[in-house]
């Protein structure tokens, strides 16, 4: 029997004869695996193979191309998706909603700690106790006496008894009056027509006429007519002027009323009287009046769109410009002026304010920035806040609080606040308390505009509002340069509105003409409006007085201003 070396040494052999074995067919798998992969190929298999990967690479990234054409047109899709959401709920806003800017309630308490900010307010600047203007509100009631001025005539209509019904139902006594009870109403008669003979007569001396066969004659002097040989009165010239520029009738209209009430008076025949009224009476007030507004150093600009027919080299299709240029709110007697003109370029600013020398109110059209160096634009904050506006109603109303818009609108809202504080101040006190407490406002908003850039969509509303704040920052600044100046260019959106009320109703003007009478027109009325002067009854006295004035006094014009009008003129 072995012993136990023996048993080891056989064990070691035995392990050893089949560690061997299985390198030996390790060996045997690997050659086989070697031969298999080395196997040739012809140069042509070769070759297809290559082409074949090669159209597979095209096909891959022709796949990848399309892809990622697909995915732009789809975040375009989204992009202008969102563009088109903007405008139809702006569209909707401007169709149904408050044409009012501020921010409501909610919004203003999500944005209260905005506004806590050190950087952003300084609360020791703003002092409460600041004094405002003081106005009073008329009171309403059923009384007469309180809707109509006191000088408007009263017609009085006595009701009494017959003397059979004076007598007592009792004893058939006659009684007598112990007093009266007064009812008094408002009367309103519709326009009434007729004619007016204007007699004049003729006198003769018949005792020269007997001692030397001559006649000595004496006619009653003639006043002038507003036009020689024309039935047209200064009445009737008014009223028309006045219904279609102040209560905005067309002429067709007012044909159509007249010949209601059996007057055959033609639109034509109408309008030439406004036409030559304007050009002979009114004209010359008005370049009084221009001569005026360019002496002063504050005044605002703006312009709207009109369309004329027939105009030269114009398809009637085409827009021309209704161009307005008014006083600011430091002018005694205020003087708002409009200028037809057949196109919008800044030369005709340029022409127009010839030998004015100040500061001028003005919206963001890059046409007033190319006038003279001594003409300093002042920029209009109500329209960087309409664009402000605009970016926020184009949001879902869930998404609106907190967000930039909202946060944008807020500024702008302080910065009118801190306005109407300082309404009651005289200009140089506004100016210093503009500067104290507006400035940190200003200075904190353009840190927030410029980091708040970058990030925005530039053809968003938000991008669009957030660029022409920044472009029209150095402009939008000068309002902090005198304390005569104002926040925004509202004065002069007032102003223009009237017209734009009337082209409403009556679309067009038909010649240039047309157009250059009727901005002579609506200056006159409208400033005659911002004097306080009741406009058909300044244009009466135009036409009834400057006809004679005119025959004996070359510089006529300067005594028939608006301001110079009142009720015993």
């Amino acid at each position: 029997m072995p012993n136990r070396e023996t048993r080891i040494c056989t064990k070691k052999r035995a392990k050893k004869r089949f560690l061997w074995y299985n390198a030996i067919m390790d060996m045997k798998e690997l050659t086989t695996r070697t031969a298999e992969d080395t196997v040739t190929i012809s140069r042509a298999e070769y070759e297809a193979l290559q082409a074949k990967n090669a159209s597979l690479q095209e096909k891959l990234a022709a796949n990848q191309e399309k892809l990622t054409a697909k995915c732009r047109e789809l975040a375009a899709a989204l992009l202008n998706n969102e563009w088109l959401m903007e405008q139809l709920k702006l569209s909707r806003k401007k169709l149904f909603g408050q044409s009012s800017e501020k921010l409501d309630e909610g919004v203003l308490e999500q944005l209260s700690l905005f506004f806590n900010e050190a950087e952003a307010i300084d609360a020791a600047s703003y002092e409460p106790e600041t004094k405002v203007k003081e106005h009073s509100r008329r009171r309403r009631s059923g009384s007469v006496s309180d809707v109509v001025p006191e000088d408007l005539p009263v017609e009085r209509v006595d009701h009494a008894l017959s003397e059979e019904e004076r007598k007592c139902p009792v004893c058939g006594s006659e009684m007598e009056e112990i007093g009266t009870e007064v009812k008094r109403t408002l009367d309103i008669t519709p326009p009434s027509y007729g004619v007016r003979e204007d007699v004049y007569h003729i006198y003769a001396c018949k005792a020269c006429e007997k001692a030397s066969d001559e006649a000595v004659i004496v006619k009653t002097p003639k006043e002038p007519d507003v036009f020689p040989g024309s039935f047209a009165s200064p009445e009737a010239i008014a009223y028309i002027m006045t219904q279609k520029y102040v209560m905005y009738s067309p002429l067709y209209r007012l044909e159509q009323e007249m010949e209601r009430a059996g007057i055959k008076l033609t639109r034509q025949t109408m309008s030439n009287w406004l036409m030559h009224a304007s050009e002979d009476w009114l004209k010359p007030i008005y370049d009084e009046l221009h001569r005026e507004l360019v002496k002063r150093s504050v005044l605002h600009a703006d312009e709207t769109t009109l369309q004329v027919l027939k105009e030269d080299g114009k398809a009637a299709a085409s827009k021309s410009y209704m161009w307005l240029y008014r006083t600011s709110g430091d002018a005694a007697h205020p003087i708002v002026l409009y200028d037809y003109q057949p196109n919008r370029k800044p030369e005709n600013a340029k022409a127009f304010l010839d030998g004015f020398h100040g500061w001028l109110h003005a919206d963001g059209y890059q046409g007033y920035h190319k006038l003279p160096e001594q003409i300093r634009v002042v920029g209009c904050w109500a329209h960087a806040r309409r664009k402000f506006d605009e970016a926020l109603n184009a949001l879902p109303a869930d998404k609106r609080g907190g967000s930039a818009a909202s946060e944008g609108v807020a500024w702008c809202s302080r910065l009118f606040k801190i306005e109407e504080a300082l309404s009651g101040l005289s200009p140089e006190e506004r100016l210093r308390k503009r500067r104290e407490q507006a400035k940190p406002v200003l200075d904190a908003m353009l840190s927030w505009a410029e980091k708040l850039k970058p990030v925005t969509a530039a053809k968003s509303a938000m991008g669009k509002a957030l660029y022409y704040l920044t472009t029209q920052w150095p402009y939008l600044l000068r309002y902090l340069e005198d304390g005569r100046l104002e926040i925004s260019n509202n004065r002069a959106e007032r102003s223009i509105k009237p017209f734009v009320m009337g082209r409403k109703n009556w679309l067009f003007a038909n010649t240039p003409a047309g157009a250059e009478s009727s901005a002579v027109i609506y200056s006159l009325i409208e400033t005659a409006k911002e004097n306080g002067v009741d406009p058909y009854h300044y244009l009466l006295w135009v036409f009834r007085e400057a006809p004679g004035a005119a025959a004996s006094d070359q510089d006529w014009a300067k005594n028939y201003l608006p301001q110079s009008f009142t009720r015993s003129s």
